[in-house]
C-alpha cells in the first residue's frame, strides 16, 4: 500500500518498545487505540499488504491521518492504559464494551461506625464497595445474612467522638428490638464495632470460614462463662452461617481465590463470563458483551475483557482459569487451562453462563426487532456458506422409499428463516425403478426447476440437498441441463456428521454445532424428512389398500377406507359377517365383499 510521506516518516521514528498507539483522522478525532509489545512492528503491520486485504482494516487505514503513541514500561501497563483510553474516548473502530446496566453494590461507608447498605452509585469517597452483583436477589440474601448475624446501625447520624460525649443522641427502636448495639450512646465501642465490620468484609469477600471461626471462639467463651442464653443466640448465628455456606459451595472447598473466564463469539460480538471463587463458593458472576469492530480474535477479546473485569472487580486472584492459552502476563497471577477435575467443571459452568447470556440476548432481540434478528442470521448464513446473496428463499429436497417401493420425494421451503408451509411440495418418482437415490434426486430437481422456469417463478437463493457428494452431484447435473448451474447456491448436508458439501469440492465443511447457520439447515432438512415420510407412508398405505380391498370389483377407494376406518384391519374385514359389513357400507356392497372372501376359502376335503 502506498503510504503518505508524513505517515512513512512517522513509521520510521516509532520506537521498538511496549506501549499504546492512537490513530487520528483528518479532523483530529481518535478513531482507534491499540496496545503492543513492540510499537514499531505493530503499527507498521497495519500498512502492509496482507493486513490491508482485511475489509474493515482497509477502511480504518484509509482514514488514518496521524499517529501518536505512549511508551510504557511493561505489557501489562500497555493493557491497562489501552483499556482506560478506550473507555474514555470510545474510538469508532475499537471493540465496544456493551454493558449498559447499572448493577448493585454493597457499600461499607467510609465513616465512624460504618453503615452497610446496597447502592447503585459508586462514589469515590474512600468507602468500600463489593460487587457488582448481577442478581439483586443474591445481594439481598447476603445483606439479610449480615443483618441476622450482626448488630449494625442504619441511622445517618454523625457519630463523632465529640457528639457522642456531648450526649446529642438517644437510643431508638432499633436498639430496643435488638438490631443495634447503640454506639450512639457509647453502649458499643468503636473497636467492637470495627471487629464486626471486619467480619462483614470477610463474608462479602466469600471468606465465611474465618467468620465461622470467630463465632466459634465467642461461643466457647460464652459457654466457659456460663452465659448460656448468649451462647444459644451465637449458636443460632453459627448454624445460619453454615447453612449459607452449604448453599453457596459449588466445588471443592479447597479452591480459593480463583478467577474463571470463558468466551464465545459470533459474527458481531464476543461474550465473556467472569466467575470469582472463594473457598469453593461462587461469590461473583458477571457477563459482558464486546462489540467487534475489526474482526478481532477470541484471544484479543478475552484479553481485553480480563483487564476490564479485573479492574472493575478489583480482583488480584493468583490463579486465573481460561479456556485457551493467552499471550498475557499479569503480575502475581498465573494462567491455567484446566483439562480435568473440579477446575475444568468450573470452566464448563462459566461457559454455560455465557451461553445462556447470549441466548437470552438474542431472544430479546428477536422479540423487540425480529427483522433485524432475521437480517443478522441471513448475513451470517451468506458468509458461512459463501453465497453471493442472503438466502431469504431456501428450498430443501429429501427422498423416501421402502425397499425400493413407493419412491417419493419432498420439498420444504423456508422464507426469511421461517417455514413457508404453503410452498411445500410432494413428488412421486416416475422414471426411476428400484432404490436409486441419486437418479431420484436428479429427476425431482429437474422437474422442480423446469417448472419454475416455465412459470417464470422466482428461484431460491439456496438449494439444500439431503445427502452427501452423490446426491449433490446428481442435483447439479439437472441444474446443468437447465442452465442454472452457478446461478443458484446449492449445498448437500450428510446426516451422519452433518458435513456440508459444496459443488466441485470433495472435502466437506464442518460448521460449529452451535452455529445458527447449521441450525437453520438442520431444521429445513428435518422438515423435508418429516414431510417426505408422511407422504411416503400415505402412499404405501394406499398401495396396500389396492392389493387387498380395492381388488374387489365394485369396491372403490372410498368404500375401502370406510371399512378400514371401522374395522381397523383387512383381517377383521374378512372375519366380519355380512350384516356387520352392511351396517358400514350398505347391503349391496356388503354382499360383494362377503362373496369375494367366501371364494378365497378353500373347499373342505
Amino acid at each position: 500500500m502506498q503510504k503518505p510521506e508524513y505517515i512513512q516518516n512517522l513509521l520510521r521514528t516509532i520506537p521498538d518498545s511496549p506501549g499504546v498507539y492512537q490513530y487520528y483522522d483528518d479532523t483530529g478525532m481518535i478513531i482507534y487505540v491499540g496496545k503492543a509489545k513492540s510499537l514499531k512492528k505493530r503499527v507498521a503491520s497495519y500498512f502492509n499488504k496482507d493486513q490491508y486485504e482485511n475489509g474493515k482494516t482497509r477502511v480504518l487505514v484509509r482514514k488514518i491521518a496521524d499517529i501518536k503513541y505512549i511508551v510504557v514500561n511493561t505489557e501489562i501497563d500497555a493493557l491497562l492504559l489501552e483499556n482506560n483510553l478506550i473507555k474514555k474516548y470510545q474510538p469508532r473502530y475499537n471493540v465496544m464494551l456493551k454493558d449498559d446496566k447499572t448493577y448493585p453494590w454493597i457499600c461499607i461507608k467510609n465513616e465512624r461506625f460504618p453503615r452497610v447498605f446496597p447502592t447503585r452509585n459508586v462514589v469515590r469517597d474512600g468507602s468500600l464497595y463489593f460487587g457488582p452483583y448481577a442478581s439483586v436477589r443474591v445481594m439481598h440474601m447476603v445483606l439479610d445474612l449480615i443483618r441476622q448475624l450482626f448488630n449494625l446501625r442504619n441511622c445517618n447520624y454523625q457519630l463523632t467522638e465529640e457528639n457522642i460525649k456531648a450526649g446529642k443522641f438517644k437510643v431508638c427502636l432499633e436498639y430496643h428490638i435488638g438490631n443495634c448495639a447503640a454506639p450512639c450512646v457509647a453502649k458499643e465501642t468503636e473497636a467492637e464495632y470495627n471487629q464486626t465490620i471486619a467480619a462483614i468484609k470477610d463474608i462479602v469477600k466469600g471468606n465465611a470460614s474465618s467468620v465461622a471461626k470467630y463465632l466459634k471462639d465467642i461461643l466457647q467463651e460464652q459457654v466457659a462463662k456460663m452465659q448460656y442464653e448468649k451462647a444459644a443466640l451465637t449458636k443460632e448465628k453459627l448454624d445460619l452461617l453454615e447453612k449459607f455456606q452449604s448453599k453457596s459451595t459449588v466445588v471443592n472447598p479447597t479452591i480459593t481465590d480463583v478467577d474463571v473466564y470463558s468466551i464465545i463469539t459470533d459474527e458481531r460480538s464476543g461474550y465473556v463470563n467472569f466467575l470469582k471463587i472463594m473457598n469453593g463458593s461462587i461469590i461473583q458472576s458477571h457477563t459482558i458483551e464486546l462489540k467487534k469492530k475489526l474482526e478481532e480474535t477470541p484471544e484479543e477479546l478475552l484479553t481485553l475483557a480480563i483487564i476490564e473485569l479485573r479492574e472493575r472487580f478489583e480482583s488480584n486472584a493468583k490463579e486465573v482459569l481460561v479456556p485457551f492459552e493467552l499471550d498475557l502476563q499479569l503480575p502475581g497471577s498465573e494462567f491455567f487451562v484446566p483439562q480435568r477435575g473440579d477446575k475444568k467443571q468450573l470452566l464448563e459452568l462459566s461457559v454455560r453462563n455465557v451461553e445462556y447470556f447470549r441466548r437470552d440476548k438474542l431472544k430479546q432481540e428477536s422479540l423487540v426487532d425480529p427483522e433485524r434478528h432475521t437480517k443478522r442470521i441471513l448475513e451470517q448464513m451468506k458468509k458461512d456458506l459463501h453465497l453471493t446473496e442472503e438466502p431469504r428463499h431456501i428450498e430443501c429436497f429429501d427422498n423416501s422409499n421402502f425397499q425400493g417401493a413407493y419412491p417419493v420425494a419432498a420439498m420444504t421451503v423456508f422464507k426469511d428463516t421461517k417455514p413457508s408451509k404453503k410452498d411445500y411440495r410432494h413428488f412421486n418418482i416416475k422414471t426411476v425403478e428400484g432404490p436409486d437415490d441419486f437418479a431420484s434426486m436428479e429427476e425431482i430437481i429437474y422437474r422442480r426447476y423446469k417448472r419454475v422456469l416455465e412459470e417464470n417463478a422466482p428461484l431460491p437463493q439456496l438449494i439444500v440437498i439431503d445427502g452427501g457428494k452423490g446426491q449433490l452431484s446428481s442435483a447439479l447435473e439437472s441444474l446443468e441441463k437447465l442452465g442454472l448451474r452457478g446461478k443458484v447456491g446449492i449445498i448437500g448436508i450428510a446426516k451422519k456428521l452433518e458435513e456440508i458439501y459444496f459443488p466441485g469440492d470433495s472435502i466437506p465443511m464442518y460448521l460449529d454445532k452451535r452455529s445458527e447457520t447449521l441450525k437453520i439447515i438442520q431444521q429445513i432438512r428435518d422438515e423435508a424428512h418429516r414431510f417426505g415420510i408422511t407422504h411416503h407412508r400415505k402412499r404405501r398405505d394406499k398401495g396396500t389398500l389396492k392389493t387387498e380391498l380395492t381388488e374387489i370389483k365394485g369396491i372403490s377407494d372410498t368404500t375401502a377406507n370406510k371399512l378400514l376406518s371401522h374395522f381397523k384391519s383387512v383381517k377383521r374385514v374378512k372375519e366380519a359377517t355380512e350384516e356387520e359389513l352392511a351396517a358400514v357400507i350398505g347391503k349391496a356392497k356388503a354382499k360383494t365383499v362377503a362373496d369375494f372372501y367366501k371364494k378365497e376359502v378353500p373347499p373342505a376335503v
